[in-house]
């Protein structure tokens, strides 16, 4: 799924109970995280609920996986990696996740809280660009 599918499919949902419910959906979605990454050195410092986000590098492109203990959360992870997978860390540098968040209609219905952790996935994954 791309992010363009994405945002398709939530201009199709009319309101945010439906967008709520699709997100927790795509969270469903989220590729297994193997055990052993889930430690402190994988968590994403900033977010309410506990977040953890895994950078692999292969042939100049970052890859990621994620998860969360929070249904909603692990929908937000779901469209950031979305987002951020197969790109070079020049392209991750360039990427406007506010826009995004805007266009899939979701920006205006986090809460301030929710809007924190995006931040601090994002600034992780601009992280892990800068140092791998």
């Amino acid at each position: 799924m791309t992010i363009e599918d994405l945002i398709e499919n939530f201009e199709l949902l009319e309101d945010w109970e439906d967008k709520y419910r699709y997100l927790i959906d795509l969270g469903a979605k989220l590729e297994h995280m193997p055990e052993e990454y889930y430690i402190e050195d994988w968590k994403v410092r900033g977010c309410q609920s506990q977040v953890w986000l895994v950078p692999k590098k292969e042939e100049n492109k970052f890859y990621f996986v994620g998860d969360s203990d929070a249904a909603i959360v692990k929908g937000i992870i779901y469209i950031v990696l979305t987002i951020f997978n197969s790109l070079t860390a020049e392209e991750i540098k360039k990427v406007d996740i506010n826009n995004i968040f805007t266009r899939l209609g979701l920006n205006e219905h986090l809460s301030p809280s929710r809007r924190n952790g995006l931040s601090s996935m994002t600034e992780k994954i601009l992280y892990y660009a800068n140092i791998l």
